[in-house]
């Protein structure tokens, strides 16, 4: 059964009953990690939206949320 629950920001979240969980591959970012400082927080920032939008889907990682942003941090050297 498929249940509607409130988020924080007040937009109902859909909860299928069984979830698809997503192991990769998930985007690197290593290769940005020469450009501007200010670029590199963008692309954190992409990231993370990215990682939410699939998440208020139903998706469901296989990386933790601490692991990821862990591994974005240091890909980004931020």
């Amino acid at each position: 059964m498929i249940g509607s629950v409130e988020s924080t920001t007040g937009i109902p979240v859909i909860k299928p009953a069984t979830a698809c969980t997503i192991a990769g591959p998930w985007p690197t970012y290593g290769n940005f990690r020469t450009l501007p400082e200010r670029e590199r927080w963008v692309l954190y920032g992409s990231a993370k939206a990215y990682r939410e939008s699939l998440e208020r889907q139903g998706f469901e990682m296989a990386e933790t949320y601490d692991a990821f942003i862990r591994r974005v941090t240091e890909e980004l050297d931020i």
